[in-house]
């Protein structure tokens, strides 16, 4: 018998009929038992574990939040509409996973990355766990490379390094947000991807912050995961450790990332929120027991690789807000606990029109001089305790003056110190900058001018640096200031202030 002709479709065609797989298949199937605000209570599901993918009739979503000894809560991840008791559930076989890549660059995503700015889905280069483990010890590395903020108070007196976990905490409306955005924009322009997640936060508000970064920084370095406050309850808690994941991606590939979790009080009450309607008993303030691990295991996710992983490395800047300058509320003291170091923004500053509101008596970085430029480090010495006195004095010296020639220079200074740490939004300080200021400070050069020339000095500083060959290498002195180039940039600050 002749050989039939080739027929590239039909050929395929009977090689997929031969490949399969016929014959009975094994499904785990479940009930609704009970349903509440976008949780629900499945029996008959033996085999499912935690972050398992569930299916729904219609179509709908949800994953396994917590195990029972014969039942499970599952967290919706869509609007749980039509779905009832007695409704049928069906195992996903798979944990959870998010889609993570370069594609994911630039966009704005939920926390399963689906598209929320009108554009085609982003093609993933592959999926990975939303829950990953931390990465172990022998695998990490220290934490002493600068990661430069642009902002003066924070980079002089607060260094942050890649691979660190810096809580920003404060009141509503202090600024906490903005330090944060700023802080992005800066490293968006240096190269840094960046990741910003929203957590149940005002869609107006979220709109700004990407307003901000598409006119101030690099939109092609960012990545935006933003669950809506009007989501489902799942989606909001999964996103910080989606947006974690994305993260990952880019680490593991020996990049540098910087993720924003804007905020991590409302995740806590999103988490408190689905423990209660699971019925597990509640603690301080009526937060379940595994809160404080919720967190830790989020952030511990964040470190600096070693060489031998490929050396990229996450950096953390979680948000947190307190009550009436309450520090030691639940949550705040949790994350102070597990983050290495804070930045608290004060409402009184705030109020008195100092921004960024750093109170520098509160705030505290665990890492600090060894994540810092040691050009920055020789200037930037006695700043804190300088102001911090300056601050206690312009206290007390509400009751009464300080007649001596000393207590009115130190106030003088103080006055001048708080005009140079006072900075307006996406205006950020490059390192040369910053380094040439502080060291016109610590020569007293800055004690006879006029704190309100103090911004437009700041405006002018880093185009006159970039011109001068020599000065533009401050940003680049690994080893400490020496005296010429000292002398150099508090001679050009002096030039700048129009002093002989």
């Amino acid at each position: 018998m002749a050989d039939r002709p080739a027929d590239a479709p039909l050929d395929a065609l009977r090689a997929r009929i031969a490949s399969a797989r016929l014959g009975p298949e094994a499904q785990e199937r479940g009930t609704v038992t009970a349903i509440a605000d976008g949780l629900a209570q499945v029996a008959g599901l033996p085999g499912a574990g935690l972050m398992e993918t569930l299916r729904f009739p219609g179509g709908l979503r949800g994953f396994v939040l917590s195990l029972e000894e014969d039942t499970l809560h599952a967290a919706f991840l869509d609007a749980a509409t039509g779905i009832s008791a007695g409704a049928s559930v069906q195992r996903g076989g798979a944990v959870l996973s998010v889609p993570v890549g370069d594609a994911l660059l630039g966009r704005i995503v939920d926390p399963l990355g689906r598209p929320l700015d009108d554009l085609p889905p982003p093609e993933a280069e592959a999926h990975l766990p939303a829950e990953r483990p931390a990465p172990a010890i022998i695998d990490r590395d220290f934490v002493s490379e600068p990661m430069e903020t642009g902002v003066l108070v924070v980079d002089s007196m607060f260094a942050i390094g890649h691979g660190q976990r810096e809580l920003i905490v404060g009141e509503r409306q202090t600024g906490k947000t903005a330090l944060a955005v700023d802080a992005l924009i800066h490293q968006s322009r240096a190269g840094t991807v960046c990741v910003y997640v929203a957590i149940g936060q005002r869609m107006a508000a979220v709109r700004r912050v990407i307003e901000a970064v598409r006119r101030h920084g690099d939109m092609a370095r960012c990545i935006f995961v933003v669950a809506e406050p009007a989501s489902a309850p799942g989606l909001r808690w999964l996103a910080p450790f989606s947006a974690t994941s994305i993260a990952e991606h880019f680490r593991d590939a020996g990049q540098k990332v910087l993720i924003v979790h804007d905020d991590l009080t409302r995740h806590a009450a999103t988490h408190r929120e689905l423990a209660l309607l699971a019925r597990q008993p509640p603690g301080r303030e009526a937060y379940p027991g595994d809160i404080f691990f919720l967190h830790a295991r989020l952030l511990e996710r964040a470190g600096k690789l070693s060489v031998q992983q490929g050396g990229g490395a996450i950096t953390a800047l979680p948000i947190a807000e307190i009550e009436a300058g309450n520090l030691s509320a639940y949550i705040p003291t949790n994350l102070i606990s597990i983050a290495d170091g804070q930045i608290v923004t004060s409402a009184a500053l705030f109020a008195a029109n100092q921004r960024p509101a750093v109170d520098i008596g509160l705030s505290v970085s665990r890492v600090g001089g060894k994540a810092q430029p040691a050009t920055l480090k020789a200037v930037a010495g006695r700043l804190r305790l300088d102001y911090a006195q300056f601050l206690e004095m312009r206290m007390f010296s509400r009751f009464g003056g300080f007649g001596d020639a000393a207590t009115a220079a130190r106030r003088v200074r103080g006055e001048r110190i708080a005009a140079l740490l006072a900075q307006d939004r996406f205006a950020p300080l490059p390192l040369a900058a910053q380094v040439a200021l502080l060291a016109a400070l610590e020569a007293g050069l800055l004690d006879a001018a006029d704190p309100a020339a103090l911004p437009a000095l700041k405006a002018r500083l880093p185009g006159l640096i970039a011109a001068d060959p020599a000065l533009a290498s401050l940003a680049s002195v690994s080893g400490p200031l020496d005296d010429a180039l000292r002398a150099a940039a508090v001679a050009l600050v002096r030039s700048a202030l129009g002093q002989p």
